[in-house]
């Protein structure tokens, strides 16, 4: 016998992050992003290049295109300078006879750049969707409570918080209000030398792997030393005495993209590229930086490869688009460089940053119509300010 029931209508629903991932609802603070405004060219235009390249004519010195070195090369053929997020957001700091500061990056570094710039200037990011997932695995309410936690245990009082660059005005803020500082993957030790004069604990955010390969690889450190914060835990999974005997405390947090490198990857292309050198992001795994010959920022990476000797070979762990160009660049000169994994692994959220987005935005600046501006509110930029500050003081 076959029995037929009748569905009864669940009462369930959608959280704010469920409409967000479908692309509905708006949250501006977030660095997942929200929905873009405005009707997009096309991609398939054949004018496209010719738009962008009119309208940035026709804005002259208005505008100041900053371009990320993990963006698409479309749109770094139109950016006036190329950098890693902190150097881009002090060249535009530099430049206060442009009015437009067009950010093709992702939110956080907007932001940074928002802050470094006078009230006159005005940032904009072209595609707000264009998020860090790392960036959001801090969330100012999360970081809130965890200081919380580290106050009943009694440490909060001897804890600095440094902060990864990587990370949203709001954890800039806090951390600058706490007596914390920035720090970049370039000056990351510095600013955990500076952090201990300063206390005997460290507050990590958000990245769990520079945090952790920066004390251990660079500083000494013991794996020991270090314990992880899940801020998705009660009290972050760990004890009041875990706690008080470690001396750096990592947030749970990663790059979607250096966390996809693995030792295998490592031993991989080893065996497939004899005598080949392994150059690698420090926001790769422990175990990745530990199997790797040289290790560094996207700046160190850069330099290392400019001053390699002609017939050397390269795999590098990092974004795609940084190494495509990197290759691209360096076989005239007889280098030999790879991608370090055999999967493409592009980042994601800065690949939202396409030619027509930059060309949709490009085109409304010229027209007069200010778009998907970013702006941090006065407080938090003064706190986060103050913590970047710190940073720019380290010796």
């Amino acid at each position: 016998m076959r029995v037929v029931t009748t569905a009864q209508p669940l009462d369930v629903q959608p959280t704010p992050l469920a409409l967000l991932l479908l692309g509905r609802e708006a949250d501006p603070k977030s660095e997942r992003g929200v929905e873009c405004p405005g009707d997009l060219p096309s991609p398939s235009d054949p004018d496209l290049v010719a738009r962008a390249r009119a309208a940035k004519e026709k804005l002259g010195d208005k505008v100041f295109i900053l371009g990320h070195h993990y963006q698409r090369d479309e749109v770094i053929d139109f950016a006036d300078v190329t950098g890693d997020s902190f150097k881009l957001a002090k060249d535009a700091a530099a430049k206060p006879e442009a009015e437009y500061i067009v950010f093709c990056g992702v939110h956080f570094m907007a932001e940074s750049a928002d802050i470094l710039t006078s009230d006159d200037q005005k940032v904009v990011l072209p595609d707000l969707a264009a998020g860090c997932s790392m960036a959001d695995m801090a969330t100012a309410e999360q970081v809130a409570e965890c200081w919380d936690v580290l106050t009943e245990a009694g440490i909060a009082d001897v804890t600095v918080p440094v902060s990864y660059m990587n990370s949203s005005a709001d954890i800039k803020a806090f951390t600058g209000k706490h007596g914390g500082t920035i720090c970049t993957s370039s000056n990351a030790k510095k600013a955990l030398d500076w952090a201990f004069e300063q206390g005997e604990k460290i507050l990590f955010l958000p990245d769990q792997h520079l945090g952790r390969n920066t004390a251990v690889r660079d500083m000494g450190m013991s794996l020991d030393d270090c314990v992880l914060y899940n801020p998705h835990k009660p009290n972050g999974g760990l004890t009041a005495e875990q706690l008080r005997n470690a001396k750096m405390i990592l947030w749970r947090g990663h790059c979607s993209v250096h966390g996809r490198f693995s030792v295998d990857s490592v031993n991989d292309v080893r065996a497939r590229i004899p005598g080949v050198n392994v150059l690698v992001h420090p926001e790769c795994k422990h175990e990745v930086v530990a199997a790797a010959d040289y290790v560094g920022s996207t700046e160190y990476i850069i330099k290392a490869l400019e001053a390699a000797p002609a017939g050397s070979k390269w795999a590098i762990g990092t974004e795609l688009n940084l190494v495509r160009r990197l290759a691209n660049r360096f076989a005239a000169q007889d280098k030999e460089v790879v991608f370090l994994d055999k999967t493409v692994c592009f980042c994601s959220t800065m690949n939202r940053i396409d030619l027509p987005h930059l060309v949709w935005t490009l085109e409304s600046l010229a027209e007069g119509t200010l778009v998907n501006q970013i702006q941090v509110d006065k407080e938090t930029e003064s706190f986060a300010k103050l913590a970047l500050e710190r940073m720019l003081a380290l010796p």
